[in-house]
């Protein structure tokens, strides 16, 4: 594996995210600083902390720590998608696309975290 750009997790999150940054550009402004500004940071996180896990992978419980932030901020971005569909800022078969895609990426990390033997961390 040559980088953090090549696992499947990573690439999947980060169609997510940019999913989810055109459909939140729809969104009214009073959410700007909320809802909108919200579910992008949690879903662009997912990213971020994927590439930081990556970096750590020569430390088994850095790594593992990185990959749990990312799983958590996954599921913030779940909430944040509720409230979207709730709040009928998205309709209902584009939240079910973006779920679906979601689910995908936290059964990819859950997938890391339980084999990270696979992505370059030694285990002793």
């Amino acid at each position: 594996m040559r980088g953090f750009k090549d696992l499947l997790a990573y690439n999947k999150a980060f169609e997510v995210s940019m999913q989810i940054f055109e459909v939140s550009k729809k969104f009214p402004n009073e959410e700007t600083y909320s809802l909108t500004d919200q579910i992008r940071r949690s879903s662009r996180s997912v990213c971020a902390n994927l590439a930081e896990s990556y970096r750590k992978r020569i430390y088994l419980k850095h790594f593992l720590s990185k990959v749990t932030d990312a799983q958590m901020e996954n599921s913030e971005t779940e909430v944040w998608l509720d409230f979207a569909v709730a709040c009928e800022y998205i309709l209902q078969e584009q939240y079910q696309i973006l779920l679906d895609l979601n689910d995908e990426v936290g059964k990819l990390l859950h997938h890391i975290f339980n084999n990270p033997e696979k992505y370059g961390v030694t285990v002793n």
